[in-house]
């Protein structure tokens, strides 16, 4: 029941367009995901928009009044509550393995399993990379293109590829800790 239920999603919710062009297509999605998926919470303020992969959705949960924009490819996340998502954002849970020179890599074994964590109040910028196994601590801001290869700190602002922490958005709270 539940891949007919994904197949459902990626058949005509998916696609649907932007809600620029009209509210009811990402108040649609959320309402399929958190009432027929069971993967989202029901808020009033979420917004979930076009081409959004979410995998098998069995790694996935998402919190309240959290914006996920168009392009976003999610393999697996616990996304907290007051969460925005740009844009062309990767959040990764799997790897592939290379370590074994005597067997081609396409044959070596994959990890799964690796679930990203995004905490409460994150911005994740667009054409961000997020690792497989990563947290990213509450109040965050990831800078776009940025890749995420490390945990974020709380309040931390991050950039670059790999993503290093600029500066705090609360200096004072962070000297204090």
């Amino acid at each position: 029941m539940k891949k007919l239920k994904l197949a459902i999603y990626y058949v005509f919710l998916y696609n649907l367009p932007n809600s620029r062009y009209l509210p009811l297509f990402s108040k649609l999605r959320c309402w399929y995901l958190s009432r027929v998926l069971g993967i989202m919470s029901a808020h009033p303020k979420n917004r979930f928009e076009n081409q959004v992969y979410i995998s098998d959705a069995s790694e996935l949960k998402l919190g309240e009044n959290v914006r996920i924009n168009e392009n976003v490819f999610i393999q697996s996340a616990i996304i907290g509550n007051n969460v925005m998502i740009a844009p062309n954002v990767a959040i990764l849970s799997s790897t592939h393995s290379y370590e074994r020179l005597d067997i081609p890599m396409v044959d070596q074994e994959d990890t799964f399993g690796l679930t990203p964590i995004i905490e409460d109040d994150v911005w994740i910028g667009r054409s961000v990379v997020i690792r497989h196994g990563v947290t990213i601590g509450r109040g965050a801001v990831v800078g776009a293109c940025s890749l995420v290869t490390k945990d974020v700190p709380s309040y931390a602002i991050v950039g670059g590829v790999p993503a290093k922490v600029l500066k705090y958005r609360n200096e004072k709270k962070h000297k204090n800790e």
